[in-house]
């Protein structure tokens, strides 16, 4: 990240050793403290997309907007932010570097300020710092150091910063689909936070080779209303859902030799509320993480099979939750070991680390399962770690948010160069 001539790498000579040693330390973290300064839960991410613009712009790069809306359910409109580096031969393969610009709600139980920034013992605090703002400054400077050592690449290098991640639907990488962005890429890096999301322990350096896929069902139990003073007249909706509840919370899921065992969450109930009436109607979501072979028609019948075998007197009906489209669902995948972005990872990791990297798999869902598994993308998960996400007192290790730029950056250049 300098425009020294004196420092500039020769493209005859370069080697990714070399090339993330150009990335610098501090100037990661101070880019890591702007991105943690500006507010941007799902939804609202255009201010932080500006700054990914202009940073991108003010380096040469070229960035543009990539719109995405979705008018049907959500009536979002926002933008993508993406950056081309071109390489040298139209054969070569094109990779996608991936993180996402969102947050979730910033949480009230902060006792300081969430957006701070604040760095203690090698952790810098704040609201999406770790996850995953400090993958997405890792893959801006590696970009930019990319571009910046005029390095001769056979490929072309895609960064893309997208919205929605932590939303609903995913609709920024979703939109990439849609677009055809994907279509001509041939791998993906996404720089989530790797070995606290992991399904075993592991810790960094760790590349994570794929993840568990979800579904949402959405049941409805509709019963038969009566006087609250007299129960036995009615069908309580209410009571037949909490025991579907417990029942599906129990079922039989699968497990996959890389991805563990799927499992059952419920994580809501909502029906009656009527003074003195049995309630005739609710509502229950329950939440259902899947292993590769478990289809929507399969877990739509272990659904039914659990309904039937509990035999409520309710009328059950199972549906899942309303997507933008049929396919706008999170598939679980696995990325072969064998595959050459996972040859050029590690042989990144050692390079920057010394070691060699752990393996891993994701323990819940993001962009990276619509990359592996819709865009049929061999996708690795490589990003720093830290604790407490999601809640107060999210941080972010700044060595690993570093190491991950560097790491990223020496991939890049084995994988394209």
């Amino acid at each position: 990240m300098t425009d020294d001539p004196a420092d500039m790498l020769d493209t005859a000579t370069v080697d990714p050793g070399r090339l993330a040693e150009r990335i610098d330390h501090d100037e990661t973290i101070e880019l890591l403290q702007d991105l943690v300064r500006i507010r941007s839960p799902y939804f609202e991410e255009k201010a932080i997309a500006e700054f990914v613009y202009d940073w991108l712009s003010s380096r040469g790069h070229d960035p543009e907007y990539h719109p995405v809306n979705e008018p049907d359910i959500t009536e979002f409109e926002g933008n993508n932010v993406l950056a081309r580096l071109e390489g040298s031969d139209p054969e070569a393969p094109t990779l996608l570097l991936n993180a996402h610009l969102d947050t979730v709600e910033i949480v009230e139980a902060w006792d300081e300020d969430p957006l701070s920034g604040r760095i203690e013992d090698g952790k810098l605090y704040g609201q999406g710092a770790c996850d995953m703002k400090g993958g997405l400054a890792g893959i801006m400077v590696a970009f930019d150091g990319l571009a910046a050592a005029d390095v001769d690449l056979a490929g072309d290098l895609l960064f893309s910063a997208v919205v929605d991640e932590e939303g609903p639907y995913g609709l920024g990488a979703n939109q990439l689909i849609r677009d055809g962005i994907t279509d001509e890429c041939d791998a993906a890096i996404v720089t989530e936070p790797g070995p606290i999301l992991a399904q075993t322990t592991i810790e960094n350096p760790a590349l994570l080779l794929g993840a568990r896929g979800r579904f949402l069902y959405d049941i409805t139990v509709t019963g038969e209303a009566a006087h609250g003073s007299q129960p036995r007249k009615g069908t309580n909706a209410v009571v037949d859902a909490g025991r579907l509840a417990d029942a599906l919370a129990a079922m039989d899921v699968g497990t996959h030799e890389q991805l563990g065992d799927g499992s059952v969450c419920p994580i809501e109930i909502e029906g009656g509320g009527e003074t003195l009436s049995v309630p005739e109607s609710c509502r229950l979501l329950v939440d259902r993480h899947v292993v590769i072979g478990e289809t929507e028609d399969v877990v739509r019948a272990d659904a039914e099979r659990v309904v039937a075998d509990l035999d409520p007197d309710s009328d059950v009906q199972i549906d899942f939750r309303e997507a933008p489209a049929p396919d706008v669902h999170y598939g679980p995948y696995v990325t072969d070991a064998d595959d050459p972005l996972v040859d050029a990872l590690s042989s990144g990791v050692e390079t920057v680390t010394d070691d060699e990297p752990a393996i891993g798999y994701f323990s819940s869902v993001g962009d990276f399962n619509y990359f592996g598994h819709r865009a049929d993308l061999p996708t690795v998960i490589v990003g720093p770690d830290g604790e407490n996400i999601h809640g107060a007192g999210e941080f972010v290790h700044t060595d690993d948010v570093v190491d991950v730029a560097r790491i990223v950056a020496a991939g890049c250049a084995s994988l394209l160069g």
